[in-house]
């Protein structure tokens, strides 16, 4: 499987368009243009087809992880606690 199917079939199963993968992509400081990230997308028989490096496929994981979760907390920055507070239930008084 090569890094273009990886591709292809993550921007599937996530349901991204170009424009989200380009975002993504910028997240980690990755500029890229919508008709260069198409190139990766053609036939391998297509004159315009571009194979997508290991650089490429790295930096758009990398900002996918920052896309799904959020950016990683700078070191001695305390991460903010999640409330542990269940609703309380109204009481029909």
């Amino acid at each position: 499987m090569t890094n273009n199917d990886i591709l292809k079939k993550l921007r599937v199963a996530l349901k991204l368009r170009d424009d989200d993968i380009v975002k993504i992509l910028a997240l980690v400081d990755f500029r890229i243009s919508k008709s260069e990230l198409g190139a990766f997308f053609r036939r391998e028989d297509h004159p315009k087809y571009m194979e997508c490096g290991d650089q490429i496929l790295r930096n758009f994981l990398n900002g996918l992880v920052i896309h799904l979760r959020g950016p990683m907390p700078k070191k001695g920055d305390k991460p903010k606690p999640q409330s542990q507070n269940k609703p309380q239930k109204k009481s029909n008084n």
